[in-house]
């Protein structure tokens, strides 16, 4: 079985995780950027990170949240997927509540913070569930871009009995140029396979969480049982 991956993964860990009769590929789809702005005063309010690029570029932008919940201008901090919360570990802080996609943070929100403030810090392509859901619910909210996203579009000629996509914009970029007929399409989350689905009415398997071993764990499990 050959499979492409639509980012750079660790060649060291794909043998481990999926033995050594699968063949992989990485192919990047997607470029992203920080855009440098002028850091400001976050009193107030409650901070959103939806991916690991906003919050690497938020710190890249020496911006300085303030974690002492004691305090009374504390910045709660709501993020999407371990791997976000994991980038924010590294810069020395935790987060307040850790939610599985934009929809379900939406809904946590409204049904819970109805009276925060809150500064989503996000790239150019970032999906518009906060900021369609929360003002129609009177939720103060601003989406701040702090990076960008490029879409490569890049022509795949090698054929690939699977293909592997970990965001909306990944599969756009994919699709622009190539098919996704005849594959096995994974999908790391519901937001990601929502968008292959504009694109093919090919079976799609969606991991149960938006990381990296719970895709690999869908691939094993599909691999076996075709044995």
């Amino acid at each position: 079985m050959k499979i492409l991956f639509t980012k750079n993964i660790d060649q060291a860990i794909i043998p481990k995780e999926l033995g050594g009769d699968i063949l992989v590929d990485c192919v990047e789809v997607i470029k992203t950027s920080p855009i440098i702005i002028s850091p400001f005063d976050l009193k107030n309010y409650s901070l959103i990170f939806t991916s690991v690029n906003g919050v690497m570029s938020f710190f890249k932008n020496r911006f300085k949240p303030n974690e002492d919940f004691t305090a009374k201008n504390y910045n709660k901090i709501y993020c999407v997927g371990e791997k976000t919360k994991r980038e924010l570990r590294k810069h020395g802080f935790g987060t307040f509540k850790v939610l599985k996609n934009a929809e379900t943070l939406s809904r946590f929100i409204i049904g819970k913070c109805q009276h925060e403030q809150f500064l989503h810090f996000c790239g150019n392509l970032a999906i518009n569930v906060l900021d369609n859901d929360l003002p129609l619910q009177n939720i103060k909210y601003k989406k701040v871009t702090i990076y960008n996203t490029e879409e490569i579009n890049p022509v795949i000629t090698e054929k690939y009995h699977a293909a592997v996509f970990f965001s909306p914009s990944g599969v756009r970029s994919f699709a622009r140029r190539n098919s996704l007929e005849g594959m096995k399409l994974f999908s790391i989350g519901e937001t990601t396979s929502g968008e292959l689905k504009n694109y093919t009415q090919e079976k799609i398997f969606t991991s149960g969480e938006n990381t990296l071993s719970s895709i690999f764990e869908l691939i094993r499990k599909e691999i076996r049982s075709r044995i």
